[in-house]
């Protein structure tokens, strides 16, 4: 079987970065805290964890709501846990592309228009994750003494507004000058890839129709409000996690170690996500006194549990639906 140079690099990652987290750790000693878990509060968790998915198919449909009215929520659903199980099993995070494809089977939205909203989707997703990430290190209780680039990790609270107010600029600009934005690309692409100047107008318009929720308030409160709802779920899912294990850290530390782990799991790497996810929660936990083998018995904990039922579920409505593995590995924008 070929390997992408993508693939190949994702691939490269996942073995250093697993290597980097799992270096130097007494498995005796993460057995015996995998021992000592609290079995119920594992559970909670991982019902929390998988209740994140109904919640972002619930989100998905105020984004979709300018180009695709009242859709009801099955279709959103089931596209949404076949996407996720795609990032579990496939290549190439191929969940996204993957979303898109079933959605439009299932309804009148377009495979482009689908895949816009996914962008959208995941601008939100970017603002939250800051936002409590910022909120985390406004907390008293991040280490004082934290340093992060050879800086004290609390100095990065204030970049991080920064970075929100500039993300919010560059989509309000996007939303009220979008005229502007595509003749800008239309000049760009024309001299440096024409071949991509009419799918490239076409995806920009997709996208500025989907941040539409910005024109209006009470839509755009609608999506913001259940992205937040999605996020802390999965906060207190970690929180809960880090209960189970016996993990002293406070609630906020909950919120930062998501922060690291999904600026990790960004990086290449194999379906799962593993590598990125367990060096960002070894690193994470680090922060607030959480030994190395501890940190390595929750990030393998719940990195597992987490990502089986929700793969499961997508297999199950894969088999329903009549697709099948190898018709989504060729979904293609």
């Amino acid at each position: 079987m070929r390997v992408s140079w993508r693939g190949a690099i994702g691939l490269a990652l996942t073995v250093f970065l697993l290597w980097l987290a799992l270096h130097n750790v007494s498995w005796s000693d993460v057995r015996a805290d995998l021992r000592a878990a609290n079995v119920p509060l594992v559970i909670i968790a991982v019902v929390l964890a998988t209740m994140v998915f109904p919640l972002r198919a619930i989100r998905w449909r105020p984004i979709l709501h300018p180009v695709a009215p009242n859709l009801p929520y099955g279709p959103l659903w089931r596209a949404t846990a076949i996407g996720f199980m795609a990032n579990n099993i496939l290549p190439a995070r191929a969940g996204e592309l993957v979303r898109a494809y079933v959605l439009s089977r299932e309804t009148s939205v377009t495979f482009s228009a689908a895949f816009a909203s996914l962008v959208v989707d995941r601008v939100f997703d970017g603002v939250i994750v800051i936002l409590l990430m910022v909120l985390a290190m406004f907390d008293p209780r991040l280490p004082a003494d934290t340093m992060v680039a050879g800086r004290p990790a609390s100095n990065y609270a204030g970049s991080g507004i920064v970075v929100l107010l500039v993300v919010a600029a560059a989509l309000y600009a996007i939303v009220f000058f979008p005229g502007r934005l595509i003749r800008i690309y239309e000049l760009f692409a024309r001299r440096v890839a024409p071949r991509f100047e009419e799918p490239g107008k076409a995806l920009l318009r997709s996208f500025a129709d989907g941040l539409s929720v910005l024109r209006h308030p009470g839509r755009f409160l609608i999506v913001f409000g259940w992205a937040l709802a999605m996020w802390l779920t999965q906060v207190v899912a970690f929180w809960i996690m880090f209960r189970a294990l016996h993990i002293d850290a406070p609630f906020s530390a909950a919120m930062f170690v998501q922060g690291l782990i999904v600026l990790g799991v960004a990086l290449p790497s194999t379906p799962g996500f593993f590598g990125p996810f367990e060096i960002a929660a070894v690193a994470g936990l680090g922060v607030y006194g959480v030994s190395k083998n501890l940190a390595v018995a929750w990030a393998l904990s719940y990195h597992v549990l987490s990502l089986v039922p929700i793969t499961v579920i997508g297999l199950y409505y894969v088999a329903k639906s009549g697709l099948h593995l190898s018709q989504l590995r060729q979904v293609r924008p």
